[in-house]
């Protein structure tokens, strides 16, 4: 019974954690309203840095790690011996929260630095051999969007060599969830230029 408490307790702090509107309180301070509404319409921080530039974004990347580690980091204390899962849940509330966040009409990002955040915690040595990877490859490709698909790509194969199946398992449902989230992003791109392509 308490585990279950527990369970939901984590899972319903991580979901308000990660409805905290970082990228749009940012950008309402350089004056742009809502993130949403200018670039690829993602409230997070690869938008914000295209519409407010690399160093006004650095607050939105740091926010929205945040959200996932101190998710993580808040179950991992809450946690009694065997319950690795939890931290897991925790992330995985913090990533729904900043994808359909209640404090903002459940339209938000796609939850991949958040879920950087609470890989960090749950999964230290495999995050920082991902994270050692994707500067790598930045630094010799000079392309950070590439570096970042290696890391990502990298990180369950590392998880799996160390932590084995179950944990890897449960980081897999994760990286699923933000997988979705681009589809469902992608699917909302073609539905909007649709009406304009008829139109023309």
């Amino acid at each position: 019974m308490l585990a279950a408490v527990r369970t939901i307790a984590t899972l319903v702090g991580g979901y308000l954690l990660g409805s905290v509107p970082v990228a749009n309180a940012i950008a309402r301070r350089h004056r742009v309203a809502d993130l949403r509404e200018v670039g690829d319409r993602n409230p997070g921080y690869w938008n914000a840095r295209e519409t407010l530039g690399t160093r006004a974004a650095v607050p939105v990347f740091a926010g929205d790690v945040a959200k996932g580690a101190i998710a993580a980091a808040g179950a991992t204390l809450v946690a009694r011996p065997g319950e690795w899962w939890l931290p897991y849940v925790a992330t995985g509330g913090a990533m729904v929260g900043h994808a359909f966040p209640v404090t903002a009409g459940f339209r938000g990002g796609r939850s991949v630095l958040t879920f950087v955040g609470g890989a960090v915690v749950f999964a230290p040595v495999p995050a920082a051999a991902a994270i050692g990877l994707c500067a790598g490859t930045t630094a010799a490709t000079r392309r950070f969007d590439v570096g970042a698909r290696v890391g990502v790509a990298a990180f369950p194969l590392i998880q799996l060599a160390l932590q084995g199946r179950y944990r890897t398992a449960a980081t897999g449902v994760l990286m699923t969830f933000i997988g979705l989230r681009f589809a469902q992003a992608a699917a909302s791109a073609r539905r909007t230029a649709a009406p304009a392509t008829a139109d023309a």
